[in-house]
Parts: structure tokens; sequence; C-alpha cells
């Protein structure tokens, strides 16, 4: 232990010493990280300053369709039921979950089809389960629900998520401004209190998925519509090809959604700030090492399958220098900058070992 903190002591001091270290460090600092921060609390200050304090506007309450994907949630399907037929919104909404490898998940199933019976009699809140009987992943769930859906707004959530009640109106109220495709929803920690790293999570998620999405979405460049909270109009939905195969396809839409928009340019993807949800994260750093995976994801995504989509002619010139930069550059290429300046560093200024 003595030795690492002198190896770390050793590090801090030569980056106090030789400016060629901060002149090495600052431009990526004052190009990449600066901007972004400028841009979001921008953007949240716009939001705020637009915000419609006369009271509720919605003119219609129509019929939505609420795809709900389940894999192995067990019981805690349950709540997430329990939570869509409590909201406060007279127009009917249609509760779809959708169980993957219902063989396999018969516990959930079971939970599920409780929570049918359960609310049978209520009116405006039909629950409609969809088994699928094999196991065919998250994409096929999510195709499976919007093939059953019967409603022109659908609302995709994860089977271990719930809402506060006015969650489903706020929704409806955005999309249904002429100007939103699609909109994606706030989801924080729900098991928040259960150690340092929940904690850390939590704010995490009011950082990036509520402060960071309401001050991009604002200025038009909104990075991903969360696959585990989103609305979308059905038929732009449908014609911009559902959920694709492959891998991230919650981002792989929200590029396709993009791209489509720029034969449309007044239309936004919006987020919703107020509709909130609410979910379990990881509590152990076992659990919780998906991070590789999703660099891995957005490698594939940006660099492969949406490379010669990734031009200001199909992204419009916000949104493509806004995914280059924060999107290729930060979280694929950035990461290997990051690793080879460290290499360097060490090279550079090997530790001393101390004579006592």
């Amino acid at each position: 232990m003595t030795e690492t903190l002198y190896f770390l002591r050793g590090i801090f001091a030569a980056l106090s010493e030789d400016s060629a270290l901060w002149l090495t460090l600052m431009p990526m600092l004052v190009a990449v990280e600066l901007p972004l921060y400028f841009l979001v609390m921008t953007g949240v200050f716009r939001w705020a300053a637009h915000q419609d304090v006369s009271g509720d506007q919605r003119q219609t309450t129509p019929g939505i369709s609420v795809i709900i994907t389940c894999y192995g949630e067990g019981d805690a399907i349950a709540i997430t039921i329990d939570t869509l037929v409590e909201q406060l919104y007279s127009g009917e909404i249609e509760i779809l979950p959708v169980i993957d490898g219902a063989v396999q998940n018969q516990h959930t199933y079971a939970a599920a089809l409780a929570a049918k019976r359960k609310y049978a009699g209520i009116k405006n809140r039909p629950v409609r389960l969809v088994p699928k009987w094999q196991r065919g992943g998250r994409v096929s769930t999510l195709n499976a629900g919007l093939a059953e859906a019967s409603h022109s707004i659908v609302i995709n959530v994860d089977g271990d998520t719930s809402f506060d009640n006015d969650m489903v109106r706020t929704m409806v109220n955005m999309l249904q401004q002429p100007k939103y495709l699609a909109c994606g929803g706030a989801l924080r920690v729900r098991n928040w209190r259960r150690n340092l790293l929940t904690r850390m999570q939590a704010l995490e998620y009011m950082l990036s998925m509520q402060l960071g999405k309401t001050g991009m979405a604002t200025w038009g460049v909104l990075n991903n519509i969360s696959g585990a909270f989103g609305a979308f109009h059905r038929d732009i939905l449908e014609r911009a090809g559902g959920w694709d195969t492959h891998t991230a396809e919650d981002l792989d839409l929200t590029m396709r959604l993009k791209q489509y928009k720029t034969r449309y340019p007044d239309k936004s993807l919006g987020f919703a700030t107020h509709a909130i949800g609410h979910t379990d994260v990881p509590d152990t750093i076992k659990a919780g090492d998906a991070k590789t995976a999703v660099d891995g994801d957005l490698l594939f995504l940006f660099l492969r399958k949406h490379r010669q989509g990734l031009t200001p002619k199909l992204l419009g010139w916000g949104n493509f220098l806004f995914v280059f930069v924060y999107g290729v550059l930060q979280n694929v290429l950035l990461p290997l900058l990051v690793l080879g300046f460290t290499v360097w560093l060490v090279v550079a200024y090997p530790p001393r070992l101390s004579s006592h």
C-alpha cells in the first residue's frame, strides 16, 4: 500500500512540475468535456425558462399500449403492472407483459398471469399477457409486443421498473405536441440506500440520465431514448423498422430516428423530464461489470452498422457533430487514448523507489 501511494504521489508531482503534461491533458478537457457541460447546463436553463406553468394543456386522452419486456423478474413484474394500472390517466392503458422464454420463466409467467386476473374487471386497464415460449432475446420481445399493440402511442418499459402515477399523462402531453417523433423518460434508482455503489449510481442517473438528457434534448441532440423507458408514435416506429437485432437496440433505434427526422427538420426527439420511472441497479461491482460490453456495442454501432449513416446529410450538422464527438470520439476512441497516455506516463516518469 505504501509503494502504491508513493507511486501516485510521484505521478501527481510530475504533473505539477511538468507543463508539457498539462498541455497534453488540457486539450481533451477543453475540446471535449467543457463544451458538453456548457451545452447541458444552458439547455437545462432554456428548458426551465420555457416550462408552461398554466396547467395541463392536453386536449385528448388517446389509448396507450405499454410493452413490458419480461424475462426473469419473478414477482417484481406485479409491481410494474400495479403502477401502470394506478396511473392518473382517463384514457385506456393497454398493458402487454411479454414473457420471453415463458417455458423457462414459469415464475415470471405465473406472476404476470396473477396480475392479469387481479385486474380483470378494471375499466380502461386491460392486461393482455403475451407469452413467448421460446427464448428470443430483448429485440424479439419488443417487436412481439409491438405486433400485439392496439393503440397509436406505444411505451416500452422493463419488467423491473415502477412509475410515478402521472408518468403516462406526462408522456402523452409531450407526444401530442406535433414536433415530437418520440420521447424518453427519466429513470431513478430505487435501491439507492443499499450501499455506497448504489448511491453513486443514483447520482449518476440524476446527472447523466435526467439532467444531461434534459439539456441535450432542449438543443435537439438527445443521445439516446432508453430501451428501459421510451414512448413512440406507433406509425413512426414501424416506419423506422421497429427494434433491430444485433446489440444496443435503444441506441440503434435512436440513430435511425435521427436519420428519419432529417426529412422532417421541424421534428425532434424529446425527453419528458417529469415522467419518472424507478429501477434497481447492481449493488456489487461484479454484477455491474457491463461497461466493457457497452463500449463494444458503441464500437459496433458507430463504426460498423451506422458507418454509412454517420454523415451530416442524414443526421444534420448538429447531431452529426454531437454523435461524432460524444459517441465516437469520447466513448470509443478516448478510452484508448487515455490507456495509451497512462502507459506513456508510466514509461516517461517511472516510479522512484524510496531508499528507506
